[in-house]
């Protein structure tokens, strides 16, 4: 009876520290928002760079696709 008791205190207790946990979850703002945006981008950016640059090279060896 009395490992019962553990348990389901332990239990009880491992369950008030998950919702603990989950309620300080820290919601983004209006600014994270734009800069996770800004960050998207850029790496759109690079990629489309990065093929040009192999279109080029690719070009200036004499290779076609």
């Amino acid at each position: 009876m009395m490992e019962l008791k553990k348990y389901t205190a332990a239990a009880l207790a491992v369950g008030v520290i998950m919702l603990a946990l989950l309620g300080c979850q820290k919601h983004e703002g209006p600014a994270e928002s734009a800069g996770k945006e800004i960050d998207k981008a850029t790496q759109k950016v690079g990629e489309q760079i990065e093929k040009a640059g192999d279109k080029i090279q690719d070009t200036a060896n004499g290779d076609k696709k």
